[in-house]
């Protein structure tokens, strides 16, 4: 019915930047909110920034290094990672809650998830 289909990632050295995608498709009504969270080995996974179509919200460690945009048309979230870290290697992963056109039923989707690796 609804998936979510991510891109992005990779191996960069400390200072450089990452641009993730998510892109939602199938039987979609509405899309209320979209997020990328991260789970680093041994580590809980934790929300790293998040937009709906009245807010925006950053984890403190990201903010001003992280930018979150939506588009609304084409259903997709970017993030856009700069100054990155060591630290802000993980698994990184597109949550979406969705309404999808079948009844109106609520679903919160997941995606695969991508790896981020910053090392020198």
């Amino acid at each position: 019915q609804v998936q979510l289909v991510e891109s992005g990632g990779g191996l960069v050295q400390p200072g450089g930047s990452l641009r993730l995608s998510c892109a939602a498709s199938g039987s979609i009504f509405r899309i209320n909110a979209m997020a990328w969270y991260r789970q680093a080995p041994w580590e809980e996974r934790e929300l790293v920034a998040s937009v709906t179509t009245t807010s925006i919200n950053y984890a403190d460690s990201v903010k001003g290094r992280f930018t979150i945009s939506g588009d609304n048309v084409k259903n997709t979230v970017h993030l856009q990672m700069n100054n990155l870290k060591p630290e802000d290697t993980a698994v990184y992963y597109c949550n979406a809650q969705i309404i999808t056109t079948i009844a109106k039923t609520y679903l919160e989707l997941w995606g695969q998830g991508t790896l981020v690796t910053v090392s020198s």
